[in-house]
């Protein structure tokens, strides 16, 4: 059978109705006897069906005999059809028993539904199972949470992600039946028309994911959105994105909401149902608790709020780190009048307790969001939610990104003279982001705008202004050039002008790297930025910049050649030679090394290279073998293999035109996509021009590389773009 791949409500309707006329005559041909039926739970029950969704199917049964060999007469039919199939066989009893044991189990049959055989059967496990979900719902359900969580801290949150789950992440569609669940256990309204909207829109995007792809596939891959985009009748994948963002977010929320009930109702049961008057217990002015979440106080309630009043309750919250009632937030968001501009003192107060509560800002933020807060104090958040980032180094959406970098700026708080200019720069410092040119230089006068209105003071707008605009120089400098150059180091100091700036500069470098993802934060990152700092500080003192670190002494002094080899780098000595760097890049290659940083020196005619490693694929490779190796490349005896030589193929062949800059005389940059052996390719291809290297610098962007190869001797530009651009094309 091939099921339609047509979009929308009606054509998974139509889906589900062709499996179970297909379904009803695999039995009828499998000679059903009485006494059994064929149930479909998952989204079959629900006919939900998307276009490569599998099939849950319940072979219900009295215990007649030779069930087994039916249900066989009846899956491999289905198996044949290249349908994916999750299936059972079982008796009302047995089905009970696997649904109070397992509290996925017992959801699942909330969805049972008849498809052929005997109607009475499957109407008697329905009502089963509905009165047993029921009767056990409050052990149910705080398993079924603690499943949630993890389930959640596997898959990430949808409405953040760049790659989420439709299915499996936070705000996604098992969330959906998670809503339904404490529907049916009575305790709240779950499901209303704005979850099942959203809901809907989902489901529509997961049906255009599958017929993209061609393939079960409910990771939102950046590859997909464009074509899934195109058939939901979007403009592009970034308003998909926004789509679904917009979409998970009211389905996080009312899954977030909808736990706070259970947990309500959980207490009264505790109870024996006596009414409880919850404490109210003072948070700060006008903002108490009340049974574990942030709610007004009475006095707070007036004709004529205070506009201060949402940035103080979301300060509170995020400082007592409690969930905010919704009834306050719909109370907030329909009643507070707008921040006039520039903000008072005690919202402009509020925002950096606010930003300074560290990780729990991040839920509260959402929340606020969620109910329009955060776009009435800063009309520029409609721009950034749900915005897209396309470097794949990037994790999350742009607005997660900002939150989760002020989040981590708070960490640093004791690091710097002026904590608050770091908490504003961390949340701002992509502000640009989305708009046409560099968004460094574009988001630096939005950023000031946001300052000013703020409130802050003009040496602080001007400060903040600096820092977006050069919030990406320390990072790029370290990873791109010599920081042992004092031409090198005399330009930062230039441009950062003062300490105070620096230190901003380091610390919101930090933030920024960390909220990124863990491609964009590593060991020996923050080594060269922690270096880079250290002689601007040292040039802005006057004082002499520190000495460059000098290589272990066994290096200079042992017989060659010299190998060490440690997690995270390499070293080898050897006898200077034109190519060696090529040779010991291949030999990383080789055993599936990337080379994040390469410093070498020449002492007489001994060559000493130190390499920043880390693995390809996460798993660390034999340090005895590579020793060996690398010893062998010393000596000029690796035979490597061809297939280094050999370019890796893009999909569909596509591939961005690479990029040749000389940002010095002998200072070479090459950005490129990245694949494996490409610094060995380089570096040869540059050996055998003539071409001796005194340093490199490799920095990874996600699927990009920014390699900058300082150069030694006479330098022919001609020759080496066109040997490099041939090779790198």
């Amino acid at each position: 059978m091939t099921p339609s791949t047509n979009i929308g409500a009606a054509a998974r309707f139509e889906r589900a109705a062709a499996f179970d006329v297909w379904l009803t005559k695999l039995a009828a041909d499998s000679a059903m006897p009485p006494g059994v039926s064929l149930v479909a739970v998952g989204g079959l029950g629900r006919r939900e069906c998307a276009p490569r969704g599998d099939l849950d199917l319940v072979l219900l049964h009295t215990g007649v005999s030779g069930v087994e060999e039916l249900a066989a007469r009846i899956w491999y039919p289905i198996w044949d059809s290249r349908v994916g199939l999750d299936h059972s066989v079982r008796t009302v009893d047995e089905s009970l028993a696997a649904a109070e044991a397992d509290a996925k189990v017992a959801l699942g049959l909330l969805d049972a539904r008849h498809v052929t055989g005997d109607p009475d059967l499957t109407a008697r496990l329905a009502r089963s199972a509905a009165d047993l979900w029921r009767r056990t719902a409050p052990s149910q359900l705080s398993r079924l949470r603690e499943l949630t969580e993890a389930r959640h801290a596997t898959h990430g949150t949808l409405t953040h992600l760049l790659e989420g789950d439709l299915k499996e992440s936070a705000g996604g569609l098992r969330d959906v039946g998670i809503l339904r669940g404490i529907g049916r256990a009575g305790i709240a309204d779950a499901t209303p028309p704005a979850i099942r909207a959203a809901q809907t829109r989902l489901l529509d995007v997961r049906d255009a994911l599958h017929r993209s792809a061609g393939r079960n596939l409910d990771r939102l891959v950046a590859h997909e959105r464009a074509a899934v985009a195109e058939t939901l009748d979007l403009p592009d994948g970034d308003a998909l994105l926004r789509r679904v963002a917009n979409d998970a977010a009211t389905v996080e929320w009312a899954l977030d909401d909808a736990w706070r009930s259970v947990h309500r109702w959980r207490a009264s049961l505790r109870r024996g149902g006596v009414p409880h008057r919850p404490r109210r217990l003072p948070l700060a002015t006008d903002v108490v608790e009340s049974d574990g979440e942030v709610v007004l106080a009475r006095s707070a309630v007036t004709p004529h709020p205070d506009p201060s009043l949402s940035l103080r309750v979301a300060a509170a919250a995020a400082t007592a780190k409690l969930p905010i009632a919704r009834s306050t937030l719909e109370w907030l968001s329909r009643y507070v009048p707008p921040l006039p501009n520039p903000w008072p003192a005690a919202a402009r107060t509020a925002l950096m307790s606010l930003l300074g509560s560290g990780q729990a800002l991040i839920p509260t933020w959402t929340a606020c969001d969620r109910f329009g807060l955060i776009a009435a104090w800063l009309p520029e958040w409609a721009r950034l939610r749900g915005a897209p980032q396309h470097n794949p180094v990037h994790l999350f959406t742009l607005d997660r990104h900002l939150v989760s970098a002020a989040a981590e700026a708070a960490g640093y708080a004791r690091e710097v003279a002026r904590p608050d200019l770091l908490l504003v720069g961390a949340l701002v410092h992509d502000v640009g982001k989305g708009l046409p040119g560099d968004h460094s230089v574009v988001g630096a006068p939005l950023a000031a705008d946001i300052a000013r209105r703020i409130g802050l003071a003009d040496a602080d707008v001007v400060m903040i202004e600096r820092l977006v605009r050069h919030h990406l120089v320390l990072p790029e400098i370290a990873t791109r050039r010599d920081i042992g150059d004092p031409v090198t180091v005399t330009a930062v100091a230039e441009i950062v002008g003062d300490t105070e700036t620096l230190e901003l500069l380091h610390m919101l470098a930090r933030s920024d790297a960390v909220a990124t993802g863990p491609a964009a934060w590593t060991t020996w990152k923050s080594r060269l930025i922690d270096q880079l700092v250290a002689a601007v500080r040292a040039s802005l003192a006057g004082a002499p910049l520190p000495a460059p670190m000098a290589p272990d002494p066994t290096l200079l002094g042992a017989d060659l050649p010299v190998v060490q080899v440690a997690p995270d780098w390499v070293a080898l000595a050897a006898k200077d030679r034109r190519g060696l760097l090529a040779t010991v890049a291949g030999c990383l290659a080789m055993h599936q090394l990337e080379v994040v940083a390469v410093n070498s020196i020449t002492v007489e005619d001994r060559a000493v290279l130190q390499c920043a490693v880390q693995p390809r694929y996460g798993a660390s490779p034999d340090r005895d073998l590579l020793a060996a190796d690398l010893r062998r490349a010393a000596l000029d005896q690796l035979v490597l293999p061809a297939r280094l030589a050999r370019r890796s193929r893009t999909p569909n062949g596509a591939r961005p035109r690479p990029r040749l800059l000389w940002p010095g005389d002998d200072l070479l940059e090459v950005r490129a996509t990245d694949e494996p052996a490409l610094l060995y390719r380089i570096a040869s291809t540059l050996a055998e021009l003539g071409v001796n290297l005194r340093a490199a610098r490799v920095s990874t962007l996600g699927a990009d590389v920014v390699d900058t190869f300082y150069l030694i001797g006479p330098v022919d530009r001609a020759a080496i773009e066109a040997a490099l651009l041939a090779l790198l094309h």
